[in-house]
């Protein structure tokens, strides 16, 4: 089979694409400069030396994301290249379970939250295929379940899913931001199963941006949710129920039609305050939508049609045609495919996180989004070079080769080195893009 045929990209000159990732993919995204600065600001720098520094900590709980082993075996994989690049002191031993996990419970989650705060950021530069609809970056908003042991901390901290199909394991909740054209995941908010997705999804509306188109399914809309996305300058394109009432106010050329949204707690009174009469949107009550409907049939017909309506905040259709919204609709499966990625391919199938306290277990989450977001960022650098479409890198390709290949990269040192080699200052990444 050829590599065309089997979905994996070749460049110029032989060899696969995927190939040239896996270069020092931990400390090239998250250099050790960054690590240090964060762990000021959060208080976690140590005071005495220690044989787990909390640097080494950090790349640790990334590497948990890479590695599925055991704690010793993760970091035997971990520090394993240091000797070769005469940056590793031939006395220091890998720590046990118990002193990695004691070690872990110092440094604890604010460190690993900053850093994904401070490096995810999105990563399609103009041209990048299935990223843009014109200008406007396409963005997603969606959220996935996760498996963390079964111990009383974390029942207490999380709780068991409920309903029809109960799981045996407690299980947190993501919500995250993510780019569409590239898979990366640009910011996230942890909650409960508890927690409604909708609530836990508005805590992501600072990470909005001008410049972005923003899709989301229908079960993440709501009046509330929609005005404050609204403010931040971002366009929307939200999937509504078939139950939502959306008068026409005036049918457009291309098929859509223009209507109102209202908060629920004035649709039975005459008092309004549009959205073109508010001083602040956020006082709006009224607030003008377009309306794209279409319907949806199987390859062969023997699906059930589907009928999809969908608002955006983009009313004049010589600026975006409604053919044009309902493509770009469609991509937000591509954020799904990320989730995926996520749940079945670094964790793998069947498998969850494996910290057993609340604080450990969010700690764990954000060096998993870590992970995800370095191998993704290489992955769009290295489709860039080639001038292809990053959907058509194998992510598990990649991370088998970062798997392989990030022991024999190491950046750092378990403690300080007799010789330093200096790699440069990358600083920021999110203040380089």
């Amino acid at each position: 089979m050829s590599n065309e045929a089997s979905g994996l990209a070749e460049v110029p000159g032989g060899g696969r694409l995927t190939d040239r990732i896996g270069i020092g993919v931990l400390t090239r995204v998250v250099p050790r400069d960054l690590i240090d600065e964060v762990l000021a600001e959060t208080g976690r720098r140590e005071k005495r030396s220690r044989l787990l520094p909390a640097h080494v900590v950090v790349y640790f709980v990334m590497a948990m994301a890479v590695f599925r082993d055991g704690y010793e075996e993760v970091m035997r994989r971990l520090t394993g290249g240091l000797a070769f690049m005469r940056a590793w002191q031939q006395d220091w031993a890998v720590p046990t379970t118990g002193a990695i996990c004691q070690a872990r419970g110092r440094l604890g989650e604010a460190p690993l939250k900053a850093l994904f705060e401070r490096v995810a950021a999105p990563l399609a530069v103009a041209g990048t295929p299935g990223a843009w609809l014109g200008a406007r970056r396409l963005m997603a908003i969606d959220g996935v379940k996760l498996d963390v042991p079964d111990t009383p901390a974390n029942v207490a901290g999380f709780g068991r899913p409920g309903g029809l199909t109960r799981r045996p394991f407690p299980q947190l909740q993501v919500i995250g931001l993510g780019e569409c054209g590239t898979h990366a995941v640009v910011a996230a908010e942890i909650g409960t199963v508890s927690v409604g997705e909708r609530e836990i999804a508005a805590r992501l509306a600072p990470a909005l941006e001008p410049g972005m188109l923003v899709i989301a399914d229908r079960g993440f809309f709501s009046f509330g949710f929609w005005r404050d996305c609204l403010v931040t300058g971002a366009d929307l394109l939200f999937r509504v129920a078939s139950g939502l009432k959306l008068p026409v106010t005036r049918a457009l050329p291309d098929g859509s039609y223009l209507s109102v949204i209202a908060s629920h707690k004035v649709r039975g009174s005459r008092f309004q305050v549009p959205l073109a009469v508010a001083g602040d949107p956020r006082n709006a009550t009224h607030i003008p939508v377009r309306v794209i409907e279409y319907t949806v049939t199987g390859d062969t017909g023997s699906q059930k049609p589907e009928t999809f309506r969908l608002v955006t905040t983009i009313l004049d259709p010589d600026d975006v045609a409604a053919i044009e919204l309902a493509a770009a609709y469609q991509q937000r499966w591509e954020y799904e495919i990320a989730l995926k990625e996520i749940e079945t391919q670094m964790l793998e199938p069947g498998s969850g996180l494996r910290s057993k306290s609340p604080e450990l277990v969010r700690q764990e989450l954000w060096g998993l989004l870590l992970a995800h977001f370095a191998i993704r960022s290489l992955m769009a650098e290295a489709a860039a070079s080639a001038g292809l479409d990053p959907d058509r890198l194998s992510f598990m390709r990649s991370i088998n080769v970062v798997r392989r290949q990030v022991t024999d990269q190491a950046a750092f040192s378990p403690r300080t080195a007799r010789t330093r080699h200096h790699h440069g200052d990358q600083g920021n990444p999110r203040k380089n893009q």
